[in-house]
């Protein structure tokens, strides 16, 4: 099998910081050059900094000018990896439209929006690598996670989608689902987060994800059963567990 990374040219979108950043340098150290997306240029280039191959591309997710004009800097491309992210703890009882709405556009349109292009693009070539990074919450419905845990689902299925639809073209779908990882996102939790994970140790399963080729990885465990098995329990008792 040949390394996914070494001498390939990688779109990584979401690459600012947290869970981005850490990939950027692990992509980086395998060898791959990298094309760095996000909406602030001056945290890019604080990621470029610390790498040795990179392209700087801005790119504002919400906006389908701006994922037109990056794709034309980014469609030469041999994978693209989308982890963008934007998430406020929510109960549905506190609804905010604006809150929702952005984590929607963020998390699952804007995906929609930049595999509009990638898609074709990959398979007319016959060739190319898609890792979307869900989330385990969205495997069931969760407390206070009203538009956070639907995007990722909705996102999560679009690779089911993916994976389906594009058996036999050569384009890879892959999917990583992780738990906790330790962010300005998730700082905004008032909870204990059980297997709190470090940016740098998250990149790692996602890496190790793409390499072994599976399509639907899911991290850390043990805390990553109680959704991947917790999604055949009885609703009532999964609610109980959570709730």
């Amino acid at each position: 099998m040949s390394d996914p990374f070494k001498n390939k040219t990688w779109w990584l979108i979401g690459a600012s910081e947290g869970l981005g950043r850490a990939l950027a340098k692990e992509m980086d150290a395998r060898g791959a050059h990298v094309i760095l997306s996000a909406r602030s240029t001056d945290k890019l280039a604080q990621v470029a900094s610390s790498i040795s191959a990179y392209t700087i591309v801005p790119l504002d997710v919400t906006s389908k000018d701006s994922v037109m004009a990056a794709w034309d800097s980014a469609k030469d491309a041999d994978g693209v990896l989308y982890c963008v992210g934007a998430y406020e703890p929510m109960s549905a009882r506190d609804w905010d439209a604006d809150a929702v709405e952005m984590m929607i556009e963020t998390n699952f349109t804007g995906a929609a929006r930049v595999l509009s292009h990638v898609v074709p693009a990959f398979v007319k070539r016959g060739d190319g690598h898609i890792m979307l990074i869900g989330s385990l919450s969205g495997y069931r419905g969760l407390p206070d996670a009203i538009g956070y845990g639907a995007s990722k689902a909705a996102l999560m299925h679009l690779a089911e989608n993916l994976l389906i639809d594009l058996k036999g073209t050569g384009v890879s779908v892959q999917m990583a689902n992780p738990g906790f990882i330790d962010t300005r996102l998730t700082q905004k939790n008032d909870f204990k987060m059980p297997q709190l994970m470090q940016p740098d140790a998250a990149a790692r399963h996602v890496m190790q994800a793409i390499d072994k080729g599976r399509f639907e990885t899911a991290f850390p465990r043990p805390f990553s059963l109680l959704f991947t098995l917790g999604r055949f329990l009885p609703r009532r008792l999964f609610n109980r567990l959570f709730g």
